[in-house]
């Protein structure tokens, strides 16, 4: 059976085709204001990649913040339904996976069977995704993809006060003004944005094989933080962690058949 995942995004909307639990193909662009045509791209994209035409689609599902626009859709599933479904694909051992995106992170508990148990979600002004990260970018004057790695080469602990982005380039500025360095002021901003979501983890409880999924999941200054607060040698991330949610979109679609899954 061949099944299409949609994730629309707050930042990128992707697209993962599926042959019988198996990747075929991705396809990923910016969403940018106009949603229904990201998914159109994306969609289209990962059609191409695949060697298929729409047709040889037996079923697409939607999910993401913007899943009201894909119209495409036979089913929708909710954000913790697909992550959970994804944690498990890549890694049946785990009972905990934690999403991280441009505007929020979410976490959830699942059973032996991939089902999510109990969940929790920070949403409270991106403070938990990565425009966190995006706006101490631009308050460094350092490209984003440099930013994780810098964090790394620091040893200091800084606390940061702000809890949303809005007070938190101020904050920065501050911490510029007193001369502290970027690889200290990166690694400070990393450890408050670990810190907040390690406390939502904990909400749902943490197993050990817990894996991340997301954006974020490529920024290895906040995996390390992460392993550091929860205490972990090791987290668990599948290749391509930003696909995660379109991944156990693709897996939702064989196995639900209500238009709206809540």
């Amino acid at each position: 059976m061949i099944t299409a995942g949609i994730d629309c995004g707050a930042k990128n909307t992707k697209t993962v085709i599926m042959k019988d639990g198996k990747i075929m193909a991705k396809g990923m662009v910016l969403t940018g204001f106009d949603q229904k045509e990201a998914i159109e791209r994306s969609l289209a994209q990962a059609i191409e990649a695949a060697g298929i035409s729409k047709d040889d689609l037996e079923k697409i599902a939607g999910t993401g913040s913007g899943r009201e626009s894909i119209d495409v859709a036979d089913v929708m599933v909710n954000d913790i339904k697909v992550m959970a479904k994804a944690a498990f694909h890549y890694f049946p051992n785990s009972r905990t996976v934690c999403d991280m995106g441009a505007e929020e992170g979410k976490a959830a508990k699942i059973d032996e069977n991939g089902n999510p148990v109990d969940f929790a979600i920070n949403e409270k002004c991106a403070a938990g995704g990565g425009a966190f990260i995006e706006t101490v970018s631009r308050a460094l004057e350092t490209p984003l993809e440099e930013i994780g790695p810098l964090a790394l080469t620091s040893k200091a602990n800084i606390p940061i006060h702000a809890q949303c982005v809005v007070f938190l380039e101020s904050e920065v500025v501050g911490l510029i003004h007193a001369k502290t360095s970027k690889a200290d002021i990166s690694k400070a901003i990393h450890d408050a944005m670990a810190s907040r979501i390690v406390s939502m983890i904990r909400r749902v409880g943490v197993n050990p094989d817990v894996v991340l999924m997301g954006g974020m999941a490529h920024n290895p200054g906040f995996v390390s933080a992460l392993e550091q607060e929860l205490n972990l040698d090791k987290i668990y991330i599948p290749n391509d962690p930003e696909y995660g949610a379109a991944v156990g979109a693709a897996i939702g679609a064989t196995e639900l058949e209500d238009r709206r899954i809540d």
